[in-house]
């Protein structure tokens, strides 16, 4: 597995201070995303709707608005 490309802003370029710890956004070689965030899953597991479902190895993670808004021209469409 290997990262391609990172989606959006880099975490400087969104303000953080030492550039290093903060929700980021990455292309994998398949084709598939990784994305670094806040683990949330003890508070947000009982609030998923009932036609969704989280596995043993998954967890549910958050990301700030911005990360998402700023990768999305970067987001193929395909």
């Amino acid at each position: 597995m290997k990262i391609v490309r990172r989606l959006g802003a880099s975490p400087r370029e969104r303000g953080s201070v030492n550039g290093q710890t903060c929700p980021d956004i990455f292309e994998l070689q398949d084709g598939n995303f990784a994305v670094i965030g806040t683990d949330r899953t003890e508070a947000l597991d009982p609030e998923l709707p009932p036609d969704a479902a989280r596995g043993g190895h998954e967890r549910i993670v958050v990301i700030s608005r911005e990360t998402l808004v700023r990768a999305k021209a970067d987001i193929p469409d395909a």
